[in-house]
């Protein structure tokens, strides 16, 4: 069996939300685009990964309202460029917000493929492909 964590270089991203169950609405199907699951569930935070809690969203702990940063985003790994595409419409669905069609971007690197929405949250999130 794989020890998931030795295959990690950051536990997990949180991200704040003031709707659990409507944030779980969103990502879930929107997750399951990159085979990410859920994997915890609980009335104040549920989180998602491929065997392990990486990502999770929750009400803040101090009871404030949730913010977000701006230059702050999390980037999910896509393993085609097909799974971006999914991602980028399965968002669109779901109702975020469009900050960027999948497409190259070679600003990042010739074989950078990835898209970038806004969640019902604010949060910017992204789905990115490395061409090997």
């Amino acid at each position: 069996m794989i020890e998931y964590r030795n295959l990690r270089s950051i536990c997990h991203a949180s991200l704040g939300t003031k709707d659990v169950t409507k944030a779980k609405n969103f990502y879930q199907p929107l997750l399951k685009t990159l085979a990410i699951e859920l994997v915890c569930d609980y009335e104040h935070a549920v989180a998602f990964g491929k065997g392990y809690p990486e990502f999770w969203l929750q009400t803040p702990f101090d009871k404030k309202k949730p913010t977000n940063g701006n230059g702050v985003h999390i980037g999910f790994v896509a393993l085609s460029k097909d799974q971006v595409d999914d991602f980028y419409q399965q968002a669109i669905i779901l109702g975020a917000i469009d900050n960027g069609k999948p497409g190259l971007r070679p600003e990042y690197g010739d074989k950078y493929y990835g898209c970038f929405v806004i969640d019902l949250d604010g949060n910017k999130i992204e789905a990115c492909y490395w061409e090997l």
